[in-house]
C-alpha cells in the first residue's frame, strides 16, 4: 500500500477536497435520523403540527445537499483512482523496459501482461470503490456510535456486544482470501501465457494438428483457475450468512430492548426511531465487510505482484557513464568470458576489431556468435573480462550513447503489427522519404515493398505476418540501414534470402559500409569471404582468425566449411 499511497499523495488536493465533501455528506445522513426523532416526538406525539412543514423543508434541503456533494465525492474519486491507474501503468511499463534481457530470458510474457493488465485493474477498483467505502465505512461507523452513545448507552452497548463478532469474521476472511489471491494472481499469469503462445503460435499448432491438445492444456489450467475462484467465492459466502444473521440479530434485539426502554419512558418513541436510523449506519458498514475484504485482498496480491516488479531494478544501468560524442567503432576484447546461469557459454575471448574495418563471425549453432555480439551492445554484461569501444570500456559509456551508435539486425526478426514505413522509421524517427526509399533500395526491399497493396503504408501483422522471411529481413536489414550508424552488427540476416538475392544485398552493404564498423554473423561462405577479418568460434572459444585466404591455407575449420559448401562445384570442375 504503501506505493499506492505514493500516487495518491501526487493527488492530495483532490483527495482532499473529495474526502471533505464525503464527510460533509456522512454528516448531513447523521442528521436525517434527529428530524425523525424531532418530527415523531413533537410533530406527533406532542402535536406540534407548525414545526412539520420545516422540518420536511429540512428533509429536502439534506437531500438536495447530498447530491450535490455525493456528484462531487464520486467524481473526484473516480478521477483520482483513473490517474493513479494510468501512472501506475506507465511507470511499470517504463520500469519493465529498463530491464536487461536476462530479466525477458526467464519471465514469461503472459505473467507481465498479467501485471500490466488485471493486477493493475485490482488497483483501479481499490481505488475508485474500496478505499471509498474503507473510509466511508470508519466514518459512518465513528459518528454513528457517538451520537447512539448519546442517544442510550445501554442499547449501544448490547447492539454493539452483537456485532463485535464480525470484526473476528473480518480479520479471519482477510487472510484466507490473501492466500488464495496470491494463488489465483499466479493461475492468470499462466493462462495469459498459454494463450499469448497460442495466438502468437496459431500457424505451428494448426500445421502439426495439435488444436484439441493444446484446448485441452488450456482447458486443464482453465480449469484450476476456476477452481481457485470457486474456492474464494466459498470462503466469501461463508462469512455473508454470518453477517446477515447477526445484523439482523442486532435489529430484533434494538426492536425488543428499545421498546422495553420505551415502556418504562427511559427514552421516547422519537429516540427510538432515531436509533433505528443509526444503527442502520452502523450495520450497513458490518455489511459491507466481506465485500470489502475481497476488494482488499485482491488488491493486496496485485500490490505485491507489482511491487516484486517495482523493486527489482535493472543489472546494467542506463543512466551512469560517459557521454561520447563520436564513436569511430574501434572493439577490443580482452579476456572476456561469460557466464549463463552459471554455464560458461564464452571463454577467454580476444579480439580487436577496428574502426570501419569488416569482421565475419562463423560457427556451429550454438558456439557463442550471437552472445558474443550481444556483449557488444550491453544486452548482457561480461562476466570476466573487458570490452572497450574507442578505448572506453563499455561499462562505463552511457548505454543509450552506445546503443544509438549501432544499428542492429537481430537474429530473431522482429516487426512490429504497423505500417511499413513505421517499421523502417523504427531506428531513427526522423528519417525522410530519401533516407526511407535508400535504405529499402540498398537491402534489396523496395521492389516487393511496393508491390504491396499500400505500398510503404501496407500495416503488417503481428511480427510481420503476411510476409516472408526473407522479406522481413530485408525489412530488418533496410531499418539498420536507415538508422545510419558507425557500428552494423548483422547477425544472421541474411539466413532467408536466396543466393542472389543475398550476393546483391551484400554488394550493396558493401558500398555503405565504408567508414563503419560491420560485424557480421553468416553460415554462407559467399557471404563473409570478403570480410578484413574471419573469426571462426567453437564451444564458446575463437578457434582460428584471419582473412578468407588466410583460413583456406591452414586448413582447419574455416577450411572444412568451405569445403563442405563447395564441393558440388569442386566436383564439376573435376568432370
Amino acid at each position: 500500500m504503501r506505493r499506492i499511497l505514493k500516487y495518491l499523495l501526487k493527488e492530495k488536493w483532490l483527495l482532499i477536497i473529495g474526502t471533505m465533501a464525503m464527510v460533509f455528506i456522512i454528516l448531513i445522513d447523521q442528521v436525517t435520523p434527529m428530524l425523525q426523532k424531532i418530527i415523531v416526538d413533537r410533530g406527533i406525539i406532542n402535536q406540534e403540527y407548525a414545526i412539520i412543514p420545516s422540518i420536511l423543508l429540512g428533509f429536502l434541503i439534506v437531500t438536495l445537499l447530498k447530491a450535490i456533494f455525493g456528484y462531487g465525492k464520486e467524481f473526484l474519486y473516480d478521477y483520482i483512482s483513473a490517474k493513479v491507474h494510468y501512472n501506475i501503468r506507465t511507470e511499470l511499463f517504463s520500469h519493465i523496459q529498463s530491464f536487461e534481457f536476462d530479466y525477458f530470458d526467464k519471465t514469461n510474457t503472459g505473467e507481465l501482461m498479467s501485471r500490466i493488465g488485471e493486477d493493475i485493474e485490482n488497483i483501479w477498483q481499490t481505488i475508485s470503490f474500496g478505499l471509498r467505502m474503507f473510509v466511508e465505512n470508519i466514518l459512518y461507523f465513528s459518528f454513528s456510535t457517538v451520537i447512539l452513545f448519546y442517544l442510550n448507552w445501554k442499547l449501544t452497548v448490547i447492539c454493539l456486544l452483537i456485532l463485535s463478532p464480525i470484526g473476528i469474521l473480518a480479520y479471519k476472511l482477510e487472510n484466507k482470501l490473501n492466500d488464495g489471491y496470491e494463488e489465483i494472481s499466479d493461475k492468470t499469469a499462466e493462462i495469459n501465457t498459454r494463450a499469448q503462445e497460442n495466438i502468437s503460435g496459431v500457424r505451428l499448432v494448426k500445421a502439426f494438428s495439435r488444436e484439441k491438445y493444446e484446448i485441452e492444456r488450456f482447458f486443464s489450467l482453465n480449469k484450476q483457475y476456476y477452481k481457485l475462484n470457486l474456492e474464494q467465492a466459498k470462503t466469501i459466502s461463508k462469512s455473508f450468512p454470518v453477517i446477515e444473521f447477526l445484523a439482523n440479530i442486532t435489529l430484533i434485539a434494538m426492536i425488543i430492548v428499545g421498546g422495553y426502554f420505551v415502556l418504562i419512558d427511559e427514552i421516547t418513541i422519537g429516540t427510538l426511531v432515531a436509533f433505528s436510523g443509526y444503527i442502520g449506519n452502523l450495520i450497513w458498514p458490518m455489511r459491507q465487510i466481506g465485500w470489502l475484504m475481497d476488494v482488499l485482498s485482491k488488491n493486496k496480491a496485485s500490490t505485491m505482484k507489482i511491487n516484486n516488479i517495482f523493486d527489482r531494478f535493472t543489472k546494467i544501468n542506463s543512466n551512469s557513464g560517459k557521454e561520447i560524442n563520436t564513436i569511430e567503432g574501434d572493439i577490443e576484447f580482452s579476456n572476456v568470458s561469460f557466464k549463463y546461469d552459471d554455464e560458461l557459454v564464452l571463454r577467454n575471448i580476444n579480439l580487436n576489431i577496428r574502426a570501419g574495418s569488416t569482421v565475419a563471425i562463423m560457427g556451429q549453432t550454438g558456439s557463442g556468435k550471437s552472445t558474443l555480439l550481444s556483449l557488444i551492445g550491453r544486452y548482457y554484461d561480461a562476466t570476466a573480462g573487458d570490452i572497450k569501444i574507442n578505448g572506453v570500456d563499455v561499462k562505463d559509456i552511457n548505454l543509450n550513447t552506445l546503443r544509438k551508435n549501432m544499428s542492429v539486425v537481430q537474429q530473431d526478426t522482429f516487426l512490429f503489427s504497423d505500417s511499413v514505413v513505421n517499421n523502417l522509421k523504427f531506428g531513427k524517427v526522423d528519417a525522410t522519404v530519401d533516407d526511407i526509399i535508400s535504405g529499402a533500395n540498398k537491402s534489396c526491399a523496395l521492389e516487393f515493398i511496393e508491390e504491396l497493396q499500400d505500398g510503404f503504408n501496407t500495416e503488417i501483422g503481428e511480427r510481420g505476418v503476411g510476409l516472408s522471411g526473407g522479406q522481413k529481413q530485408r525489412i530488418s536489414i533496410a531499418r539498420a540501414i536507415i538508422r545510419n550508424a558507425p557500428i552494423l552488427i548483422l547477425d544472421d540476416s541474411t539466413s532467408a534470402l536466396d543466393m542472389e538475392t543475398e550476393h546483391q544485398l551484400l554488394k550493396n552493404l558493401n558500398e555503405i559500409k565504408k567508414g563503419k564498423t560491420t560485424i557480421l554473423v553468416a553460415h554462407r561462405i559467399s557471404a563473409v569471404k570478403n570480410a578484413d577479418l574471419i573469426v571462426f568460434m567453437k564451444n564458446g572459444e575463437i578457434v582460428e582468425k584471419g582473412t578468407h585466404n588466410e583460413l583456406i591455407d591452414k586448413k582447419k575449420y574455416y577450411y572444412n566449411v568451405y569445403k563442405e559448401q563447395f564441393k558440388d562445384f569442386n566436383n564439376l570442375e573435376v568432370i
